[in-house]
């Protein structure tokens, strides 16, 4: 593609147009003919490394205005990050007809993971994308980040539509919208699920991390979008008031919902029935998951079908066959005497929160939670997550989540704050087997914090680890 064309219909003082055959903010990936984005970032600043991808062969470079004149067209922005996601979706043009976007701190992968299957039961062909990667009916593939970079974005839009996807759920991140990653998506729908405190390494305040998040809903979707929001929290009920004020077709849900309210929730041993109010009709609906957590998800996922084409009888007879998301409340196994022991991505102290009080229903004994903090993050939640799991589990193993360039032992001191009670085994998977060793009858074992994930992160290294694997073999 010309890069008068890429640009357009932007003016571009220049004598030569070069062919772009590629886009990348990353110069170790440039090649002849690439558009290079030398963007500053928290870490580096990729103005930094415009020699070395003029080396490599760019043919044109974007960055901030106030550079020196270069041997290749140079376009100057004030807002080069947005202008860098325009221009991916211009070169990325595939997209499915269908494409709902999912933001909030908890909840986002299994909402969207529901939607899909949801979807999919109404007989469209679907896919969602995020933490756990690009899921479609032919499995899983991962991607790096919650959400990817503007490239890898509209590419992996570009493939799914290529492929056939007419329908696609996707999370929004409060680094991915605070970044301009989203910016040149058409959206269809959008969705809210809450905010709770996370990403305070990143975001200096809860304000500054609302404003990420309602992003999505001033200036990401499109007047008149549906916009399925938990209204059950304070900033739930912000947003949906910011929603509205933008011109979207608001549906309040949760338990404080005025349009799809869950009236009542009788847990079973593995499942839950579910009375809910659509519209003022009283519906009796079987989940066949357990955890209140997880029929907060499904409710906007449910939504969130509905005002995208899914008849509601179609929608919700789809909720009687849902399967759980990968790490998310998922069974590793069962002692032999029948306690079960669940793997769960909660990290935050909202997530741990939810988790263990969702289990409490379904658990005749002792709930036992094995958990930790990762390091290079927020340490502000350290102490409180300690406090909810004292609160909310009859014991609490502290160990090592991924470290990242802390020293462990100091991360669990400043977990251990909040629960002084708690037995202390850094060794994670010595962690989880002492935790198994503990069950008897009716007990129930959670091991909180990595989820889905297969490694664990200690200094620079990335060693293979899944909580699920570890649990399994403990088991025998």
């Amino acid at each position: 593609m010309k890069l008068s064309t890429l640009i357009a219909p932007r003016t571009l003082d220049m004598d030569i147009d070069p062919e772009i055959t590629s886009l990348t903010a990353d110069s170790r990936n440039v090649t002849a003919g690439s558009l290079f984005a030398a963007l500053p970032g928290e870490i580096s600043d990729g103005r930094d490394y415009i020699a070395s991808a003029l080396e490599k062969g760019a043919s044109a470079i974007l960055s901030l205005p106030g550079l020196d004149t270069m041997s290749v067209p140079y376009i100057a922005n004030d807002t080069p990050r947005l202008m860098f996601s325009k221009l991916a979706a211009r070169f990325y043009t595939g997209q499915p007809e269908t494409l709902v976007a999912m933001t909030g701190t908890n909840g986002k992968s299994s909402t969207i993971e529901f939607l899909r299957q949801i979807w999919a039961h109404a007989g469209k062909k679907s896919a969602c994308f995020g933490t756990l990667g690009v899921a479609t009916d032919a499995g899983v593939t991962p991607l790096t980040h919650t959400t990817p970079d503007a490239i890898a974005l509209h590419q992996t839009l570009q493939t799914l539509a290529q492929d056939g996807i007419t329908h696609a759920g996707m999370e929004a991140s409060s680094h991915g919208l605070k970044q301009y990653r989203l910016d040149g998506v058409k959206l269809s729908a959008v969705g809210f699920t809450n905010l709770t405190q996370d990403h305070f390494d990143y975001h200096p305040d809860m304000e500054d991390y609302f404003d990420a998040k309602a992003r999505l809903f001033t200036e990401l979707a499109p007047k008149g979008a549906p916009a399925i929001i938990n209204v059950d929290g304070e900033y739930g009920k912000r947003m949906a008031q910011t929603a509205d004020q933008a011109g979207l077709d608001v549906m309040s849900v949760g338990w404080a919902g005025k349009d799809l309210r869950i009236a009542e929730i009788t847990p079973r041993s593995a499942s839950q029935t579910l009375n809910l109010v659509w519209n003022g009709q009283h519906i009796k609906v079987e989940l066949p998951l357990a955890g209140e957590f997880q029929v907060l998800n499904a409710v906007s996922a449910l939504g969130l079908a509905v005002k995208t084409g899914v008849a509601q009888d179609v929608a919700l007879e789809a909720l009687t066959h849902l399967v759980g998301v990968a790490g998310r409340m998922e069974k590793a196994g069962a002692s032999k005497m029948g306690a079960p022991v669940f793997v769960d991505f909660a990290h935050t102290p909202d997530g741990l929160d939810k988790l263990l009080r969702g289990v409490r229903p379904h658990t005749l004994g002792r709930i036992i939670v094995v958990f930790g903090c990762g390091g290079d993050r927020d340490p502000d939640k350290r102490a409180k997550m300690g406090v909810i799991a004292a609160k909310y589990a009859d014991h609490v193993i502290v160990t090592d989540d991924n470290p990242r360039g802390e020293v462990p032992a100091d991360i669990r001191r400043a977990v251990m704050a909040g629960c002084p009670n708690a037995d202390e085994i850094g060794d994670r998977a010595k962690a989880i087997a002492h935790g198994i060793a503990m069950l008897e009858k009716n007990d129930c074992l959670v091991i909180a914090g990595k989820g889905h994930e297969s490694g664990q992160i200690v200094g620079d290294k990335i060693i293979p680890f899944s909580d699920v694997s570890v649990a399994k073999e403990a088991l025998l």
